[in-house]
């Protein structure tokens, strides 16, 4: 019994120990492949080309007429004629409305006679004075007479002035029967017709006028830009133009806006300054109060950097960051600083410089150090 114990004994050691051996044996051969690299991952790149770039801003306005003129009788009367088409274009002088003329060519006719009164007057007065002038001299007169003389003489003179004065303002008045354009442009709706009364004091008008030739564009710019529109091109108030202009749709319009001029101060409460610009209208196809975005040129750059904005990502602070890959087909991440969007590119500030090859397509496949099979595009612009 001792015996088959101790073999027992020692049987379990031996069991023990060659398990413990069979634990301090090397792995498996491991498989095949195991420690090689990922392949490459196709990407599209592009290549930076440093260009001529100009930054434009695109600022909200209204388009307002050139000339606005509101036609009102100067005199009073009955409406006898209207004499244009609501809608139409005139001219500067055609006859809008005519007013009834028969007081006022009564008037006319009534200082023309006091004109002729005066006239003859001045005549008898004027006889008498050079008449008393001679018999002063050989004492026939006295001198009282003689100065009395002198005076009905300049009297009458005075006379035949006022009654000429009288007949001009009968004249100017009776002119006035007839209503004129005072500018040429569209006229619009009247609410006067024939047999109205109007008047010389009345605050509402006949009708008004506009000029949509050319044709005011009303803009508020930044201070901000507009400082600096400034300093790159050096212009004051005017010698800007190549302004592009869009409807509120986004359709754009053919002609090109040109800057007249920008107010001297600020808006305190929104940091924009007035900015007016002038376009071409000769169809008028433009209209007064229209929506119209601008974009107007703010900087222009020699060598400016462009990027498509696919290529550009953010974090989670709106930071931006391209990857860039090297002369070895490594990809690295770069930060890049952004400014303005020209189409549908990226203006780089900073963080990139020409020759570098930024990767556009396939950066949901790649991170900082893959290895990336490079396929660079023609045009940057795709």
């Amino acid at each position: 019994m001792g015996d088959g114990k101790a073999f027992s004994k020692q049987w379990l050691t031996a069991v023990v120990a060659a398990i413990a051996l069979a634990g301090c044996q090397p792995d498996a051969t491991p498989q095949a492949g195991g420690d090689s690299a990922p392949p490459p991952v196709a990407v599209d790149v592009v290549t930076i080309t440093p260009q001529p770039v100009d930054v434009t801003s695109t600022l909200p306005g209204r388009t307002s007429a050139y000339r606005i003129a509101e036609v009102r009788p100067q005199v009073s009367g009955i409406v006898t004629k209207r004499l244009f088409v609501e809608g139409s274009q005139v001219k500067k002088g055609d006859v809008l409305f005519e007013l009834d003329a028969s007081t006022y060519q009564a008037a006319l006719a009534s200082a023309k006679a006091s004109l002729a009164r005066s006239e003859a007057s001045l005549v008898q007065a004027q006889f008498q004075a050079k008449r008393y002038s001679e018999l002063v001299k050989k004492n026939s007169v006295s001198q009282q007479d003689y100065e009395d003389a002198q005076a009905s003489y300049k009297q009458a003179l005075a006379s035949v002035e006022e009654a000429k004065a009288n007949v001009h303002s009968a004249e100017i008045n009776l002119a006035y029967t007839k209503i004129t354009a005072p500018i040429s442009g569209r006229i619009g709706r009247t609410l006067i017709t024939e047999g109205a009364l109007v008047t010389a004091n009345q605050t509402n008008a006949l009708a008004t006028i506009q000029q949509l030739d050319p044709l005011y564009v009303d803009l508020s710019q930044p201070s901000s830009e507009l400082l600096k529109l400034r300093q790159a091109t050096g212009i004051k108030n005017t010698e800007l133009s190549g302004i592009k202009l869009f409807l509120d749709d986004g359709t754009p319009i053919d002609q090109r806006a040109t800057l007249q001029f920008a107010e001297v101060s600020v808006n305190e409460n929104t940091g924009t300054v007035n900015v007016r610009a002038t376009v071409d209208n000769a169809d008028q196809f433009l209209l007064p109060g229209l929506y119209i975005r601008a974009a107007v040129p703010t900087e222009h750059r020699e060598d400016g950097i462009l990027i498509p904005q696919a290529a550009v990502t953010r974090n989670a602070r709106g930071e931006a960051s391209v990857f860039v890959v090297d002369a070895d087909n490594k990809v690295e991440s770069r930060m890049v600083e952004t400014s303005n969007t020209i189409g549908n590119q990226w203006l780089i500030d900073s963080g990139l410089k020409a020759g570098e090859k930024v990767v556009v397509n396939g950066i949901q496949k790649i991170r900082p150090g893959s290895s990336v099979t490079p396929q660079v595009l023609e045009d940057s612009k795709e």
